[in-house]
């Protein structure tokens, strides 16, 4: 009896892990989304002649924004 019992707890131990697992595909995707966008926007702004200047952390900083749809105005703003 305490055998078959052991059996359907591991049995139900995996069945939860697997539903958890598939249930974290699609934010495994979206990270890898967002992360790709950063990366190719901050490469873009590496490229960009007016934006060379500026400090890695900046560049990250406003390429987190845009990723994350928070920019508003199509022209950069500097003094």
């Amino acid at each position: 009896m305490g055998e078959s019992l052991q059996k359907a707890f591991f049995g139900v131990m995996a069945l939860g892990v697997s539903c958890i697992a598939i249930q974290l595909i699609p934010v495994s995707r979206q990270a890898a989304y967002w992360n790709r966008c950063l990366d190719n926007t901050v490469n873009w702004m590496d490229k960009k002649g007016t934006l060379k200047g500026w400090e890695q952390k900046a560049k990250e900083s406003f390429a987190v924004g845009i990723c994350n749809g928070a920019v508003y105005e199509p022209t950069i703003k500097t003094k």
